[in-house]
């Protein structure tokens, strides 16, 4: 009889347990990345009774319970959140502590400091490989992820332009058509070139690209390009030929910049003329140019893959970072140290560190946060179950009990 009361003690003390992991998963039901745990159970020992046989054993209840991670996929929600990043697949971020330890995370809501490191909710650096000139190398040691705020990007003079032009076949000789694009010089001062096109004759037209005369030097000539154009009967450009782009020089400026020497390709990488000579409305479309102004940071944004980029106020976009993802073959093995976070044990594989999408890698969704796995009817099933299951130990008790006055009844 006594057994009885072990074994209803040990699965009061397993349905206790189970309950608190159950609580626990509710209560991070809307924490981010959280991954449940589920409650493992098994049997004690079994004695034997009298004989040798199977038949004869037995048990002697319900061993320590495990609480064992489930891993399994969150939801995946896009946020506001220009720094929040989700793993979807396998992997963890790789976070770093005030005291150097390497820790591991599903939670990808990430923000600054006032020193520009990328760190999580709860303060700790994100680990990941810094650019070089907007290359990342994702071979090297991964490092603290520090975004250069108030940063300039220095200007960079126009050293090539294009515009697709149409010149209207039924233009009169003489008549012209001008079309305006802007360039940088290397100060990054903004100047508008105004190319004017003349008709000469059938299929044949003069340009001349002009600079405003106040961006100049007293005394400079502003016309820094003059040359011809030649079509042919279907309209298309002939001269100048394929690969010869035309040269602008601009020297003189009177904000002491270098020359800006320009080559306006009239041809694009197919070798298809960029001007042509149809019979419409003369029209510019599509003006490129490769320079551009000073900038400063205005947004930092963790884009799909988990590139770490910087928008300036110039319209330019530079690579900062590559966040680093860790895939680990056995994930179970970790604990829980709070804020989120997990730490190996020594039972723990060796991580494997390397860029989104790599080497079996999940992938990164910039802009979105992974829910947790939690799911809450599947969660009030198990609570109902333990608590059945509680209730029914108790009762073993009881009837364990008053068996035991029975008996002592008879003794008396």
């Amino acid at each position: 009889m006594g057994t009885a009361f072990n074994t209803a003690l040990s699965a009061l003390n397993a349905d206790s347990t189970a309950i608190d992991v159950v609580g626990n998963n509710l209560a991070n039901l809307n924490t981010t990345g959280f991954k449940e745990s589920d409650a493992e159970f098994s049997d004690l020992m079994a004695e034997q009774l009298g004989t040798s046989t199977s038949n004869g054993q037995v048990g002697l209840g319900v061993g320590q319970l495990d609480s064992v991670q489930n891993f399994s996929q969150g939801s995946i929600s896009t946020t506001s959140g220009a720094l929040d990043a989700a793993i979807q697949g396998n992997g963890f971020f790789v976070v770093k502590d005030s005291s150097g330890n390497q820790l591991y995370t599903r939670d990808g809501s990430f923000q600054l400091d006032g020193s520009g490191n990328l760190i999580t909710a709860t303060g700790q650096n994100v680990q990941g490989w810094m650019a070089s000139n907007g290359v990342v190398n994702a071979n090297g040691a991964a490092t603290n992820v520090t975004v250069p705020v108030g940063s300039t990007i220095a200007p960079s003079a126009t050293t090539t332009m294009s515009m697709s032009v149409n010149l209207n076949s039924a233009t009169a000789v003489n008549g012209t058509y001008s079309s305006p694009i802007q360039v940088y010089d290397s100060l990054g001062t903004a100047h508008t070139l105004t190319v004017t096109y003349t008709e000469t004759a059938a299929g044949a037209w003069s340009y001349s690209v002009t600079v405003p005369q106040a961006d100049l030097t007293s005394g400079s000539s502003n016309v820094v390009a003059t040359g011809t154009l030649a079509f042919d009967s279907s309209g298309n450009l002939t001269s100048p030929a394929a690969g010869s782009p035309i040269a602008i020089s601009v020297s003189n400026l009177a904000d002491g910049a270098n020359t800006m020497n320009i080559n306006w390709n009239v041809y694009n990488a197919a070798g298809t003329g960029q001007i042509t000579q149809y019979g419409q409305a003369s029209s510019m479309s599509s003006p490129t140019q490769d320079g551009f102004a000073a900038g400063q940071v205005s947004t930092v944004s963790i884009q799909n893959g988990g590139l770490v980029v910087a928008k300036y106020t110039n319209g330019q976009q530079v690579t900062l970072a590559q966040l680093a993802v860790a895939s680990i073959a056995n994930p179970t093995s970790m604990v829980q140290v709070g804020d989120n976070n997990l730490q190996a044990t020594a039972a723990t594989a060796q991580a494997a560190l390397g860029a989104a999408g790599a080497g079996g890698n999940g992938t990164i969704e910039g802009g979105a946060l992974e829910a947790s796995n939690t799911d809450m009817a599947s969660e009030f099933t198990k609570l109902l179950t333990y608590e059945r299951s509680y209730q029914a130990a108790s009762r073993v008790i009881t009837t364990a009990d008053q068996l035991t006055q029975d008996t002592v009844n008879l003794i008396h």
